[in-house]
């Protein structure tokens, strides 16, 4: 990466104080103002350099700046970017075609961003229920797994138990029945006539990376199954190679009915997102009951379409795999050494910090300050989740600093 001149560039600290009174106050990132990325490597303002161990919650999963999705983006810039979908355009089929493809299901729905697909996947199972189960009107159920982020719009929230995330913002959108997470019994419990469809993440991830047991998807594809409802996988963090296979579900040999697809779909470069369905469930949509201005939009097909063609050749699930065993190693071998537990699938790890040593949001100022860009959540815990491109060496260098850190 060539380090750019900084000539009368703004300091970080003044870039950061310069968005307090404009900014909504909405997040609190690290201290640390990018300017520059390449693969794995960022670079601050200040020409400084960090290891990216987020990878945007997995939006680049293909790293910073991957020279075939860049050069797929340059293409169509330089010849068409936006249509609505008031006409056809020639990249949509062919991204609708291998996006089913690729996920063995039927007909895409294209959205933009994660909460798009989820409210999307929604409406799509209401909508199924109503014609084609043919529960009352407005009565129809979905049922959620407690500890869950589907995004934060106000449906959303609605069925969330984060405090952060929900108060303050009812009245809240009935229709919903939360179950605890990988309890399989409690699903099956809240399962009747007016149930449309079990929404759930494969793996957790705002909650710490939390796996379920071996065995509670395939329960909750029978479930679902047995009760004549929908099960709608949540793969916007945990799908596109993070965890060693194009989707978390593919680990317990599960199709669900509904597939909902974002982050990493774009690239990191474009906001994409998807609906992804068996043909009986879509095709209960039609003119005018969903839609979106940019969904499915020529730059998002063909930034979309080159994130397909980097996951048919399998080398990024593989390497997912490969490092992932070197990522689950070096985290056994920080246990009882400032880490008390983990939990890690491919390149994807919750990491619970003994609170004596800090919060989750001290340990990733620390990191910051050695280089390593990380993200706290809940309490102690942070997460690790770089873009599958990342090398053993720079992956074992992370641990060594993490080990370091904790010490």
């Amino acid at each position: 990466m060539t380090t750019a001149p900084t000539g009368t560039r703004r300091s970080s600290a003044a870039l950061i104080e310069a968005e307090a009174p404009v900014l909504a106050h909405n997040y609190h990132p690290l201290p640390v103002v990018i300017s520059r990325a390449e693969g794995v490597w960022v670079e601050d303002v200040e020409g400084r350099r960090y290891l990216d161990m987020l990878a945007g919650y997995s939006a680049l999963n293909f790293g910073h700046r991957h020279p075939a999705l860049i050069e797929a983006a340059h293409r169509q810039l330089d010849a068409l970017t936006l249509t609505s979908r008031a006409f056809h355009h020639d990249r949509l089929a062919g991204f609708a075609a291998a996006l089913a493809d690729l996920t063995g299901l039927d007909m895409v729905l294209p959205m933009n961003t994660g909460a798009e697909a989820v409210e999307s996947g929604i409406k799509l199972a209401r909508k199924w229920a109503y014609d084609v189960k043919g529960v009352p009107t407005d009565q129809a159920t979905i049922v959620v797994a407690g500890g869950n982020f589907h995004g934060r719009t106000t449906t959303i929230v609605s069925f969330s138990d984060d405090p952060d995330a929900r108060t303050g913002f009812g009245p809240y959108t009935p229709g919903f029945r939360t179950v605890p997470y990988n309890d399989l019994p409690a699903l099956e419990a809240a399962l009747d006539d007016t149930t449309a469809a079990v929404l759930i993440e494969p793996i957790q991830g705002e909650a710490g990376v939390l796996i379920p047991d071996d065995g509670y998807l395939a329960g909750v594809r029978a479930a679902t199954t047995r009760a004549n409802c929908l099960f709608i996988a949540d793969e916007i963090q945990s799908g596109l190679g993070r965890t060693g296979t194009t989707l978390a579900v593919e680990h317990e040999r599960v199709v669900p009915d509904v597939i909902l697809l974002g982050k990493a779909l774009g690239g990191g470069i474009i906001p994409v997102s998807a609906v992804v369905a068996r043909r009986e469930v879509m095709s209960v949509l039609g003119p005018g009951q969903h839609g979106s201005t940019f969904g499915g939009n020529p730059l998002a097909a063909a930034v979309g379409s080159a994130v397909i063609d980097l996951l048919t050749t399998g080398e990024y699930q593989s390497h997912a795999t490969t490092l992932g065993k070197v990522l689950h190693a070096g985290l056994t071998d920080l246990l009882g050494k400032g880490v008390t537990a983990f939990r890690s699938r491919g390149l994807w790890a919750g990491i619970d910090i003994d609170p004596a040593l800090g919060t989750g949001r001290t340990l990733s100022e620390r990191l910051l300050a050695k280089g390593i860009l990380v993200k706290d959540t809940h309490g102690s815990t942070i997460r690790l989740a770089p873009a599958l491109t990342i090398t053993e060496p720079e992956l074992t260098s992370a641990l060594d600093t993490l080990a370091a850190t904790l010490t």
